[in-house]
C-alpha cells in the first residue's frame, strides 16, 4: 500500500523546480525503470505484485506493494504500467573534449518532451552518448521526456550549458554541423566520425547567435517538390542525420 505522503512527493515531481530541489525523476514502465535500475538505486518503487513476481527484487522498507488501481492514483501515464520508480538525477561532469574523438549532440531551445524523449533515445540507437542543451531546452527529466526516451535516459548524458560558451571553448579544427534549410545537403557532403551535431527549435531552427558558431550546415532534402511540406519533425531530422553520419 502506498501512503498519502508519497503520492504527494511523487506528484511534486512532475514540477522542475521539485525535481531540481530534491534532485529526483520518476521512470515508470517496466523497461524504463529496468535500464535505470541497471545504472542506480532508486530512491523509492512503486510496484504491483506481478512486477515484483517477475523481477528478483523484493520490496524494501520504503517501497510499496500496489493494485493497478492504486498506481494509476499515482502514476503520470494514462495507462499505468505495472512499476514506477524515483531516481535521482545524474550529476555527472561532462568535458566538451568528448567532441574531439566522438559525435555529440547539442539542442538549441527543443521545447516538445516527446521530440526530446525521442532525440534522447535515437543519441542512444546511434551510440552518442552525450547530448548539450539550451537551458531554455524542455527538462529531461520531465514525465514525458522520461518515458518517451523508453530507458535510454540511463545511458545518454545530458549537460544543460550556454551553447555558445560550448562552442567557444571547442577547438577551431572540431568540425561543428547544424541543419538548416539554407544547408548543403546532407547526402553530398563529406562527414566527420567526431565533432558536434547541432540541431534547431522546432519553429525556428537553429538560433542566429548559435548558427554564427557553425562552420558547416546541412540540409535534408525534400523529394516531393510540393508547396505544402517545407520542413521534417525535430526528431525525425535528427534521425535522419545521425543515421547518415553513422552510414559513413
Amino acid at each position: 500500500m502506498i501512503s498519502k505522503n508519497q503520492i504527494k512527493y511523487i506528484h511534486s515531481l512532475a514540477l522542475k523546480k521539485n525535481r531540481d530541489k530534491e534532485g529526483c525523476f520518476v521512470g515508470e514502465g517496466p523497461k524504463v525503470v529496468a535500464d535505470l535500475l541497471a545504472v542506480q538505486t532508486p530512491e523509492i518503487l512503486v510496484a504491483t505484485d506481478k512486477w515484483y513476481a517477475s523481477t528478483n527484487i523484493a520490496p524494501r522498507q520504503q517501497d510499496a506493494v500496489v493494485t493497478e488501481e492504486e498506481l494509476g492514483k499515482v502514476s503520470f501515464l494514462q495507462h499505468p504500467q505495472q512499476v514506477l520508480g524515483v531516481f535521482r538525477k545524474p550529476h555527472e561532469e561532462v568535458s566538451i573534449d568528448i567532441c574531439n574523438k566522438d559525435l555529440c549532440l547539442a539542442l538549441d531551445k527543443i521545447q516538445d518532451p516527446g521530440n526530446l524523449g525521442t532525440i534522447i533515445r535515437i543519441a542512444d540507437w546511434f551510440g552518442i552518448s552525450t547530448i548539450f542543451c539550451s537551458p531554455d531546452t524542455a527538462d529531461a527529466f520531465n514525465p514525458k521526456v522520461v518515458q518517451a526516451t523508453m530507458g535510454s535516459i540511463a545511458r545518454v548524458k545530458l549537460v544543460y550549458r550556454d551553447l555558445c560558451a560550448v562552442l567557444d571553448g571547442l577547438p577551431t579544427e572540431i568540425p561543428v554541423y547544424a541543419t538548416s534549410l539554407e544547408g548543403e545537403n546532407i547526402y553530398s557532403q563529406e562527414l566527420s566520425s567526431y565533432g558536434m551535431i547541432i540541431m534547431g527549435n522546432e519553429g525556428n531552427g537553429v538560433s542566429p547567435q548559435v548558427m554564427s558558431k557553425v562552420n558547416r550546415t546541412l540540409f535534408i532534402p525534400c523529394y516531393r517538390k510540393s508547396k505544402g511540406i517545407d520542413s521534417l519533425n525535430v526528431a525525425v531530422a535528427t534521425a535522419v542525420t545521425c543515421a547518415e553520419f553513422r552510414r559513413r
